[in-house]
């Protein structure tokens, strides 16, 4: 919590070969520290978690600057920003690609158009965790576990759940966690 954009603009400036950066509960951060950040790093930086970081919120089109430059990211982590949106989520996972492992666990403000943007542009995606996103209906599960061919493990709520998507997941020998 006492992490701020100096600390970030000297990590941009000594850490250049970070591979991981995981955030949690950074109030003092802004967009201008993970930009600086994300542009010094860009193709290292194989996973990401900003986790219940008001700035995911405070700032707009922050994802999507973050996604242009970290287009080598395998594993995102945006759990409990529960005020992102699929506008700004969508904007970012498009030039994501490479995503294997997705959580936006606790995203309240994520639909069913997010889900189907992930099965359209996150092709390779193996492990996600929608748990907890209210907007996120059966319907989009049951397209997702249908259409994601590399999927292996969905964690979301049993009743979300639809008979066909379970039928899907036992077919493709995916591990659903509920």
């Amino acid at each position: 919590m006492d992490l701020e954009n100096n600390h970030l603009f000297a990590m941009s400036l000594n850490f250049r070969g970070l591979s991981i950066l995981r955030l949690q509960s950074c109030c003092l951060v802004t967009g201008e520290g993970l930009k600086a950040l994300g542009e010094a790093v860009n193709n290292g930086l194989k996973e990401l978690a900003l986790i219940n970081c008001d700035v995911v919120e405070r700032e707009k089109g922050l994802l999507a600057t973050l996604g242009q430059q970290l287009r080598q990211l395998r594993k995102l982590d945006l759990s409990y920003n529960e005020m992102l949106f699929d506008k700004d989520f969508i904007s970012m996972i498009v030039s994501c690609v490479y995503l294997v492992d997705l959580k936006v666990r606790g995203c309240k403000g994520l639909t069913s158009c997010a889900v189907v943007t992930m099965v359209r542009s996150c092709k390779r995606l193996e492990n996600v965790d929608i748990m907890q996103c209210l907007g996120i209906e059966s319907e989009a599960v049951e397209i997702f576990v249908k259409n994601c061919s590399c999927l292996r493990r969905l964690e979301v709520e049993g009743t979300k759940l639809t008979d066909a998507a379970k039928m899907w997941a036992s077919n493709k020998f995916i591990e659903l966690v509920v």
